[in-house]
């Protein structure tokens, strides 16, 4: 019985895809740059993965797995790639982004991700890799900063989208002592930015990022520009929780915000 293996042809057209569309591939990549219908390129992708070549992430999104054939050990060495094909129109944020700009030495393995998609879950595992995934409206996708993988640009918010992503919701940031030190490091940074971290706030729309960042400031006795009376003057009504994963049954009223106890010790 005659074997099915790819001949070297096959083996150097898969390379030369791989060199052209990166390591990640659906049949339109493979259509572009051989120059082939794209049902064939369909195909063409579908027998490489069952010789093993390639790896299936999700329904027509294959990747590169890695192979001495090919000369250099391919494989999704940065799973980010994902983002821009699977989420777009979105961008990398909360602790990715917060890791990305050195704004925490937490090593995160799940990604987070900002879509403008209808996010039915949560949680998607794709190539062994968790995506924590939030979904917003595509008015509140600003703030970014490109990243070039081969052929693929990945967009990240940048260190003031990325305070503002987790002042918002702070479980995008891992909790509010993350959401805290994130705050204090940005501050002391080079890009640490007060009248750019205003700006997003007010245009994101949310008086609790004002509750939770003056609060934070307060707390860690940091004033930048006078940015605790700035908060104060923006203060929307009701109380806000300063971590919305935690029951917070004391309230601060100073700053209209629901906190718990460990908050307030050694507070006056």
């Amino acid at each position: 019985m005659k074997r099915d293996v790819t001949p070297p042809l096959g083996r150097e057209r898969l390379a030369t895809v791989i060199r052209q569309a990166g390591t990640v591939l659906r049949p339109g990549d493979v259509a572009e740059v051989l120059g082939m219908d794209p049902g064939d390129a369909a195909r063409l992708l579908y027998r490489w993965k069952q010789q093993g070549f390639l790896s299936r992430l999700t329904r027509g999104l294959y990747a590169a797995v890695p192979l001495e054939s090919l000369g250099a050990g391919q494989g999704i060495e940065n799973p980010w790639v994902l983002v821009p094909i699977l989420f777009a129109p979105g961008y990398v944020g909360g602790w990715s982004a917060a890791e990305h700009w050195d704004l925490t030495e937490q090593v995160f393995r799940d990604v987070c991700v900002l879509t403008a998609q209808p996010v039915k879950r949560k949680v998607r595992v794709i190539g062994g890799t968790r995506f924590v995934l939030k979904s917003i409206s595509e008015s509140k996708v600003f703030g970014l900063k490109p990243s070039w993988e081969g052929r693929h640009k990945i967009q990240i918010s940048d260190p003031a989208r990325t305070l503002v992503d987790v002042l918002d919701d702070p479980t995008l940031g891992g909790g509010a002592r993350q959401v805290a030190d994130f705050l204090a490091v940005y501050l002391r940074s080079d890009f640490g930015d007060t009248t750019l971290l205003l700006e997003y706030a007010d245009r994101l729309g949310n008086g609790a990022v004002f509750k939770r960042l003056g609060f934070l400031l307060e707390h860690q006795g940091l004033d930048p520009d006078g940015l605790q009376a700035v908060c104060r003057s923006r203060l929307s009504a009701g109380h806000a929780l300063l971590d919305p994963s935690v029951a917070s049954p004391r309230i601060v009223s100073k700053w209209r915000l629901r906190v718990t106890e460990n908050w307030l010790v050694g507070r006056d």
